[in-house]
């Protein structure tokens, strides 16, 4: 390669325009970093022309770097604004072929809803969570210690005959009401307590608009010092007044449950009908001395509804069968 700084030059210049056209030319980034390694890397045409400058004259030598420079500064240009218009045109290609074509009919996604059930189920323990009860659950396959022995029902009582029950090999029985929880809960804590109990409960009863051989309740259950009825009156006053969106005329009738002394149950009269809404009364003594209570120190009341009852009052429903029957015209409506 010459060392003559004209011939540097003119290779210089040369150098420029065919890097300028190249530069133009180039439609991708990958090209475009190869031009950009061709030229004005380490090992690229620049730094071999300039290779020759080493045995030019001190005098001859700032000018043809100066030149060099330019033609370097000038390439370094080019390589940056074709960069830029490369990512700016694939930006908008991208663009392009991602754009949503806002005159199409959109996809419609299901949504899912709460059943009218666990709706129920949800809207009665928002309002004893908000009284100051804890939520409390327990197995549906129970023992008939827990069943009925625990809640003062031993194996001769009568009562049991209230309740039609499904028995399991081995001495098993699916729970025929959320009872069983309280004393499993009452086991493992000492008072004072207030606990709400939903789930699941099976009778042997014939299905039809108003019976359901599946259903769920959902129990409450107080126990502290100095607990009276009168307590137990306030709180079921309270639900009912929440439950129904307002006050309702209510009605406390004597009644029987081997679990509370004295039973009553409930009635309220809504949209000019009484309806029976729940059953409560106060702990009996036999039941807080199975867990290990004392009944001269504390006293508790209890109180327990069927789900089905107040979905179907809330929601104008006439079959307890619509709720189990999984058609969607009956659901959708929820």
């Amino acid at each position: 390669m010459s060392n003559s700084p004209n011939q540097i030059e003119t290779q210089l210049k040369e150098l420029q325009t065919e890097a300028t056209q190249a530069i133009a030319a180039s439609s991708t980034l990958q090209r475009l970093e190869e031009l950009r390694i061709a030229y004005l890397g380490k090992k690229g045409q620049l730094s071999q022309i300039l290779r020759g400058m080493g045995k030019l004259s001190p005098q001859e030598r700032p000018l043809v770097g100066a030149l060099a420079n330019e033609v370097k500064e000038a390439l370094q240009a080019n390589l940056d604004r074709q960069r830029q218009d490369l990512q700016t045109a694939a930006i908008a290609a991208r663009l392009e072929a991602e754009t949503l074509d806002v005159t199409m009919p959109g996809v419609r996604n299901s949504l899912g809803r709460i059943h009218p059930i666990n709706g129920t189920i949800d809207a009665i323990l928002d309002i004893f969570v908000g009284l100051g009860y804890t939520v409390a659950t327990g197995p549906e396959m129970e023992t008939d210690y827990y069943n009925f022995e625990a809640l003062n029902m031993p194996a001769d009582h009568p009562a049991r005959d209230m309740q039609d029950s499904f028995y399991l090999p081995g001495g098993k029985v699916l729970r025929t009401q959320t009872s069983t929880v309280q004393i499993r809960y009452m086991e493992n804590h000492a008072p004072p307590i207030r606990i709400v109990s939903p789930g699941r409960c099976y009778r042997r009863d014939n299905v039809d608009a108003t019976h359901s051989a599946v259903f769920h309740q959902v129990e409450i259950l107080a126990v502290d010092k100095g607990l009276t009825f009168t307590d137990l009156k306030g709180t079921i006053k309270e639900f009912v007044r929440q439950i129904f969106g307002e006050e309702l005329p209510m009605l406390f009738r004597a009644s029987y449950f081997p679990f509370t002394e004295p039973s009553a149950e409930v009635d309220v009269q809504w949209e000019g009908k009484w309806l029976e809404v729940l059953g409560c009364g106060m702990v009996d003594p036999n039941v807080l001395k199975a867990v290990g209570y004392d009944p001269e120190i504390y006293t508790g009341f209890a109180a327990g509804l069927g789900v089905e009852r107040f979905a179907m009052v809330l929601h104008k429903i006439d079959d307890i069968r619509r709720l189990y029957n999984s058609d969607l015209r009956f659901l959708r409506q929820f």
